[in-house]
């Protein structure tokens, strides 16, 4: 019994990861019909957007929850500023192109950010960037405690401060989405940007906004998971990236609940078939469950079939 609670732990704390860089696919393409594949690497800079800020703030010699606190907001500020540029200067001027040619840029914004983060420092940097293709250990922002034990099942304060801030960041979406008038305007870009220009709503902002809130919860993901895991290198953001995909289509990519509840059954399939199954499989469960849902649902869970007029 305790072994099963100690998965589900670890899985609830996983699904929530997937569920935060999901939602940042789920919502562009509700609002652009885009898939954003560079959404995985702008995961990837979040971390070392923390990992150098945490350095410069010397988190090493004393970790603090201040120090923390910046840490996250800078790592926000980065990420927030990367997913405006990239909209702004490689999605805009695409956006009445075929779909394809944006799925191809986005593809290339994905190997630019990877193979870029992997050259050699720059001379003229004042400190260590790029980092190379070499892993980076992030530092310890405070000191880690185990909180309570429950049997054999453990749950210190870092796997409480990952559940906690992601939950705050998802109910917090969720009420910027459905209570705000940015979220207003959000929905009526998502259902017709040109109707929705027409009634006064600024669409290119609406969908800058759209970026750098996706872009926010990306590097949310990726700090809680650098805490923890604090192994990060330039193609870390490469699986969660496609796991995330992967859990935006199992809850039906463009709606918000559903990739919340699809990140945290991946994160729970995940964790069961490498706890009770072979560890071999954690990763090919994703695709399994992707092969599944196109097949006999391609809608996903709460996604609704809509019929195009030709």
């Amino acid at each position: 019994m305790s072994e099963f609670l100690q998965h589900l732990v670890n899985g609830i704390s996983l699904g929530t990861i997937y569920a935060l860089i999901a939602l940042g696919y789920t919502m562009v393409y509700g609002v652009l019909k885009l898939i954003n594949f560079a959404h995985g690497d702008v995961y990837m800079v979040g971390a070392f957007g923390g990992f150098y800020l945490a350095h410069l703030l010397g988190v090493n010699d004393s970790p603090s929850l201040p120090k923390t606190l910046v840490v996250f907001v800078g790592s926000m500020l980065i990420c927030g500023t990367l997913g405006f540029l990239i909209e702004r200067l490689a999605y805009r001027p695409l956006r009445y192109r075929p779909r394809l040619t944006a799925l191809i840029t986005a593809i290339g914004i994905s190997f630019l950010l990877e193979f870029g983060f992997q050259l050699p420092r720059w001379s003229f940097m004042p400190f260590d960037f790029p980092p190379g293709p070499t892993p980076r250990f992030f530092p310890e922002l405070f000191p880690r405690t185990i909180w309570f034990n429950i049997g054999e099942v453990s749950i210190s304060n870092y796997d409480a401060l990952a559940l906690g801030v992601a939950i705050l960041f998802m109910v917090g979406l969720e009420f910027i989405i459905y209570r705000t008038k940015f979220g207003v305007a959000m929905r009526a870009v998502s259902f017709d940007p040109n109707i929705a220009g027409l009634m006064g709503i600024p669409v290119d902002r609406i969908i800058s906004g759209t970026f750098i809130l996706g872009s926010v919860l990306a590097s949310v993901a990726a700090l809680l998971v650098s805490i923890s895991r604090p192994r990060i290198d330039p193609i870390m953001g490469l699986m969660p990236g496609l796991k995330a995909f992967v859990a935006a289509v199992f809850g039906g990519i463009g709606n918000v609940p559903g990739a919340m509840v699809g990140g945290l059954i991946l994160g729970l399939s995940e964790e069961f078939v490498a706890g009770y199954m072979l560890s071999s499989f954690r990763d090919a469960i994703a695709f399994a469950i992707l092969i599944l849902v196109l097949l006999f649902r391609p809608e996903g869970l709460f996604g609704r079939i809509t019929t195009e007029k030709v």
